[in-house]
């Protein structure tokens, strides 16, 4: 599963510019990005009437996907699920996810940005591991608003950086939660799977990955 940095901060503060530049700076680095952004504005319109998406999501579908040749496009309802599920559901191949807002997800490291020291969350929230200001601020791992080539870096060190060694090789998510496994369970969970659908006998030599979501029955009360 890919590591997740989100920026947080108030509206206008510049986090969406900052964000923006800092994925230009990692895919410059060679890495392959995904971004999932969060915003408090309802209503938004991306399709128009008269298409087919417009016309299936008019039809009472849950959820769309177009898939043309040059892109896929989802639109689907608002199911609340947090940002490490979100991450893991849709974007599993790609080096890092960057979020935009979310402050409140849970064991998501985040880089603050703000343009008024009386607006902190740093005190507030959890997992922030940098500031971005201009403003007279102390602490470890502060920016300025036009380092966002120094931000990169940051994050390309800190957790894309032989990302490889000691990364976990099994995820598990429970209700969009990240489940923490020491290495003998990832292995155990991962050879027990691997041992079932090596007994299924359905011809895919050498698989690669794995994916797997079980939904569980409702206890009777």
């Amino acid at each position: 599963m890919p590591p997740i940095v989100t920026f947080i901060g108030w509206h206008d503060c510049g986090k969406t510019t900052l964000a923006s530049r800092v994925v230009s700076h990692l895919k410059h680095l060679g890495y392959q990005v995904a971004v999932i952004k969060s915003t408090q504005k309802t209503g938004i319109v991306f399709d128009t009437p008269g298409t087919d998406t417009h016309t299936h999501r008019s039809a009472g579908a849950d959820s769309v996907m177009l898939v043309a040749p040059d892109q896929m496009v989802i639109m689907t309802d608002n199911r609340k699920e947090s940002l490490t599920s979100l991450a893991h559901r849709h974007f599993p191949e790609v080096d890092i996810v960057i979020g935009e807002g979310f402050k409140e997800a849970r064991q998501v490291s985040k880089i603050e940005v703000f343009r008024n020291t009386d607006q902190l969350l740093r005190n507030s929230v959890s997992g922030v591991i940098a500031v971005a200001s201009d403003e007279p601020i102390s602490g470890d791992h502060i920016f300025r608003l036009n380092e966002a080539a120094e931000i990169a870096a940051f994050i390309e060190k800190r957790f894309l950086q032989n990302a490889s060694k000691g990364a976990d090789h099994t995820t598990l998510l429970i209700n969009g939660n990240r489940i923490p496994m020491k290495g003998f369970v990832q292995d155990a969970l991962a050879g027990t799977i691997g041992g079932f659908v090596d007994s299924l006998k359905i011809g895919s030599k050498d698989p690669k990955t794995i994916d797997i979501r079980i939904t569980l029955p409702e206890k009777s009360k």
